[in-house]
């Protein structure tokens, strides 16, 4: 669709029921509340670190949309969206965010490095691009068991920068993996522009010399986005081999909360992407022009919405930390010695130099269980 919410090819239209498109509309909505409340929680030091998604709403929701809930996904660390479309709730992105005791990692991670077994989303890890060989060998284990899934990896154009990237592309070519490689082009790696990132015809140019079909397609389209995905996936499946997407969009909002984006880029540019050219609003256009959505529906979801997410930020406040017993956990089925000894060290140090330590956040260790409670 145009940016009007026009369909440009009858023929494409995916012919979603108001429900779902209904349903988009209100994840890329929740997803955009949720980023602004907690990246003004960072501003005031509530949480260390936050990466927001404006302006690429559209490649989360319309990529998940068209996956199965058994498809294993490998994300970067810019598609929350995603894990939100299969279910995430806000308990936990906030949890997770606030590495409290409720958080699935335990508190163990920065902020944004979201995971969820249950939903086959797998943690995020910093390094750029290692999740591109694993999304490989995972997708060379699926096409093994036969299990008729399909594996999806997010990066973006500045991670297809990195080694990994073409030990992933080819390790998936040459064994014939079901995996659908999904570039975010969101013209920017952190400060670096495409124009100094690379002189080809951006990332699908790359698929053929891996012997890959790619597909260049309009990010901030979520339909587009949904059929490219869709029509990757089952080809994927069917012919045992992988796919590569470009979904080009825009970074409206910083790369971090660590970055500030005005050093390299214009505001006229930003809010041209902004106003003129946003997912969300060519989504809401496409309802209104159907009837589905109108201004009382708007500002009744928007209330609901930031309702929704100050409850869960609210909790995740209240919540307390992690038992300082988990800093020794999950690493060994069985504590090795030195490990073990480590541990009755710091027990002991915290609990004659308790009044130095705010342990009152933290839940209690229960001595000699390795748990907290």
């Amino acid at each position: 669709m145009d940016r009007q919410g026009q369909i440009l090819n009858p023929d494409e239209d995916p012919k979603l029921s108001k429900e779902q498109v209904l349903n988009f509309y209100q994840k890329m909505t929740l997803l955009n509340t949720m980023d602004r409340i907690l990246y003004e929680s960072q501003r005031q030091g509530r949480i260390s670190f936050y990466m927001t998604n404006y302006g690429e709403e559209g490649t989360h929701i319309g990529s998940a949309a068209a996956l199965d809930p058994t498809d294993l996904v490998f994300g970067q660390y810019r598609e929350a969206g995603v894990l939100m479309y299969r279910g995430f709730p806000l308990d936990l992105f906030m949890a997770q965010c606030y590495a409290n005791a409720d958080d699935l990692g335990k508190g163990r991670q920065m902020p944004v490095h979201y995971g969820c077994k249950d939903l086959n989303f797998v943690t995020i890890s910093s390094p750029l691009a290692t999740q591109l060989p694993q999304a490989a060998g995972s997708a060379y284990a699926v096409k093994r068991e036969n299990a008729n899934r399909a594996v999806i990896c997010y990066f973006g154009e500045g991670a297809a920068s990195e080694g990994d990237a073409h030990a992933g592309f080819n390790f998936a070519a040459t064994l014939e993996c079901p995996l659908l490689f999904f570039c975010r082009n969101n013209g920017y790696a952190i400060s670096t522009p495409t124009n100094e990132q690379y002189r080809g015809d951006g990332i699908a140019a790359r698929g053929p010399g891996y012997g890959m079909p790619s597909i260049r397609v309009d990010g901030n389209d979520v339909f587009a986005v949904y059929n490219a995905t869709r029509e990757a996936r089952r080809r994927a499946i069917a012919e045992n081999q992988p796919f590569l997407i470009e979904a080009m969009t825009y970074r409206i909002g910083h790369h971090s909360t660590s970055d500030d984006s005005s050093a390299y880029r214009s505001v006229d540019e930003v809010n041209y992407w902004d106003k003129q050219d946003h997912p969300i609003s060519r989504l809401r256009h496409y309802m209104a022009a159907r009837g589905w959505w109108g201004e009382e529906d708007e500002r009744a979801w928007r209330k609901q919405s930031r309702r929704r997410v100050m409850e869960a930020f609210e909790k995740a406040e209240r919540r307390k930390k992690p038992s300082p017993a988990l800093l020794f956990t999950d690493v060994y089925q069985d504590m090795p010695p030195a490990l073990q000894k480590q541990q009755e060290s710091l027990w002991r140090h915290l609990h004659s130099y308790r009044e130095h330590y705010p342990l009152g956040q933290y839940e209690e260790w229960v001595e000699g269980t390795g748990e907290g409670k």
